[in-house]
């Protein structure tokens, strides 16, 4: 019942890339599939239900090395990244980090990105595996003429989420997990492997870090972290579900080039600073949509019955088409169908009653707050 999307099972191909982490996955019945150009582990030998459970109830280990990690090095490091983003960089305290987004003239989403603003003079970024060309590519241009200098990494990048991280991880660690609250990062070494950067963030609502290694350590980090019996593997079918309870968009289904932060209800991204300079890429359209609103907005539904997937209609109580659902699957944890969509700004309060097309047939849906499943991040 996975509901990652899109993914497509296939026979292994050398053209796909692969993680640090490709064997082991497969050596523990790891189901590969593509994704984003990539050979990802979709799930293993326990269901995706399973995992997911068990991710909200304990603790489980994703491979993200497919993720792009970027160091920007110089002086002008922060306004650059300014010139790109949505944020206030120069307002993070050393090594607090931030979601944001690339956008373009036209307001449109490039990518999300996590920024860090490390004490080692340099910005630390994790943007979409499926955007590393078009995000490489834009950084590069746009970096000609300052002084910046741009580090793209070859580092592997595990996410160990789930209530007993903390627990899990403190036994590899000298330095006291309780003093790194939610979007904050350190250097660590985390059981032996030195040169570490552990990132308390992560993509499934739960407490959780992410954890920048060596390509030839990245086995034997993830060993010694299995050997506690609270850890398990998961795949991207666990990752997007939980993703999805999370209300967290995936970029490429509910966010996108055409998309405003406005429109995806992302205006918490936007830095109040940043708001009055105006100065981010189409920050001339954005801006008047706070105050102006827009047609459309992005918001989350749950019903019952049949499933509710990427491009399901979305129909007013009277059976016009008023949008398209960007992301759906049932949740493990409610027991309910839930899903993102994109409506007539008329039709987005919570609680209002709409209908799904299921199979061209209407099913009741409601208008419901994101997210869907009550977050767990720590902040201390």
């Amino acid at each position: 019942m996975s509901c990652v999307n899109p993914v497509v099972f296939y026979f292994p191909q050398p053209s796909l890339k692969k993680t640090p982490l490709f064997d082991f996955h497969r050596e523990n019945g790891g189901k590969m599939v593509e994704f984003a150009g990539w050979s990802m582990p979709v799930q293993y030998k326990d269901s995706h239900i399973a995992s997911h459970v068990h991710t909200r109830e304990h603790c489980s280990i994703f491979d993200v090395s497919h993720m792009l990690q970027t160091k920007v090095h110089g002086k002008d490091r922060v306004k650059f990244m300014e010139s790109l983003v949505v944020a206030d960089i120069a307002e993070l305290k050393d090594n607090q980090g931030i979601l944001s987004l690339f956008t373009n003239e036209k307001g449109g989403i490039i990518d999300d990105l996590i920024v860090t603003k490390t004490d080692c003079g340099y910005l630390y970024i994790v943007s979409n595996a499926g955007c590393a060309d078009k995000d490489s590519a834009h950084m590069k241009f746009r970096a000609a003429g300052l002084d910046v200098d741009l580090e793209f990494l070859d580092e592997a990048l595990i996410a160990v989420q789930g209530p007993t991280m903390s627990h899990v991880l403190q036994e590899g660690l000298k330095e006291d997990l309780g003093k790194l609250s939610f979007m904050t990062s350190t250097l660590a070494t985390v059981f032996g492997v030195p040169g570490c950067r552990v990132t308390r963030c992560g993509y499934t609502g739960e407490d959780g870090v992410e954890i920048s290694v060596p390509q030839s350590r990245v086995v034997e980090l993830t060993e010694k972290l299995m050997a506690n019996r609270e850890v398990k593997l998961a795949g991207l079918g666990a990752r997007d579900s939980l993703r999805l309870e999370a209300g967290l968009c995936l970029y490429g289904s509910d966010i996108d080039e055409t998309t405003t932060p406005v429109e995806a209800a992302l205006v918490w991204t936007i830095g109040k600073r940043r708001r009055q300079t105006k100065d981010f890429p189409g920050a001339d359209i954005v801006i008047p949509q706070i105050k102006s609103k827009t047609a459309r907005k992005r918001v989350g539904l749950v019903s019952t019955g049949p499933p509710v997937r990427q491009h399901t209609p979305v129909l007013s109580p009277d059976g016009k088409v008023i949008g398209k659902v960007t992301s759906g699957c049932p949740s493990p944890c409610l027991k309910k169908n839930i899903a993102m969509a994109y409506v007539d700004a008329a039709f987005a309060k919570n609680e209002t009653a709409l209908q799904v097309e299921v199979r061209k047939k209407a099913v009741p849906a409601t208008v419901s707050k994101m997210p869907f499943v009550p977050t767990n991040y720590f902040y201390g």
